[in-house]
């Protein structure tokens, strides 16, 4: 795809709408909500990178509750023709049709590669991706599992989504220091990746969620980079590709010291 001139592309992840309360939520979806309005003005194609929401289930018939926001201003941007590219994270990969449904946005389980103004781009959330997390990654496959899913949809939503809070509460007790430290090549596992993927083909771009850090590392001599997009809880950090040149910034002067850039 060739993007029109004077229009771009956006890259945004980790949202986590939910937590860690309604209040704090419901002011960062606001915040969300007005970027997407200011975006959608050059956005030639928007994508976001997974955990838009802390937990999301689709049950046959319910969908959590609230997030009427950010939902309705989707469908606003979809509707006016601005294509948007979802990508379950570990958060929120029990999606099952809403969102191409009710929004028309399609939704990606694994990495997808795209091409655009001849980049090629490698695009995913990136949990369970590289080496270790042997934990995780089994229990991934369980949460992928068509049968896991039933017999969680079979649980009260109240139930369900209690149990869901924990875990993810848990999940961040667990990694919420680690996730503000870069711990360098050999140990970023999205980069030990990326660099593997690259000894068997060229991309110009891998663009990841789920780190929480901000990260534009160059992988080799070529040029290659591995970007990652931070969060909207601490860095409100997004990537941007005009069209030949893919930046990592921040929607806040405040922390655009904090982008990792190597």
């Amino acid at each position: 795809m060739q993007i029109p001139p004077g229009k771009k592309i956006y890259f945004l992840s980790d949202f986590h709408l939910g937590a860690p309360n309604h209040a704090t939520s419901l002011e960062r979806e606001r915040r969300i909500v007005a970027f997407l309005e200011k975006i959608r003005v050059d956005a030639a194609v928007i994508f976001i990178v997974g955990d838009l929401f802390d937990f999301w289930y689709e049950y046959r018939t319910v969908v959590p509750k609230g997030f009427v926001r950010i939902l309705g201003k989707l469908a606003e941007i979809t509707d006016s023709g601005i294509p948007i590219h979802f990508f379950v994270g570990n958060h929120d990969m029990w999606m099952s049709g809403y969102f191409e449904q009710e929004l028309n946005i399609p939704v990606y389980h694994e990495p997808k590669v795209f091409e655009y103004n001849g980049k090629r781009l490698l695009v995913g959330h990136g949990d369970g991706l590289g080496p270790g997390d042997h934990g995780y990654k089994f229990m991934k496959k369980i949460f992928r599992n068509k049968a896991c899913q039933w017999l969680f949809g079979i649980l009260p939503p109240a139930v369900g989504v209690g149990i869901a809070g924990w875990s993810s509460r848990r999940s961040r007790a667990v990694t919420g220091a680690s996730d503000a430290e870069f711990l360098g090549p050999e140990k970023e596992w999205l980069i030990i990746y990326s660099r593997e993927v690259l000894q068997k083909e060229h991309f110009d771009y891998f663009i990841f969620g789920h780190r929480h850090l901000p990260i534009d590392f160059t992988l080799n001599e070529t040029g290659s980079r591995y970007i990652n997009l931070g969060d909207w809880i601490r860095y409100y950090t997004y990537a941007v590709f005009d069209g030949e040149t893919l930046s990592l910034l921040s929607e806040t002067p405040e922390t655009a010291d904090k982008i990792v850039r190597k």
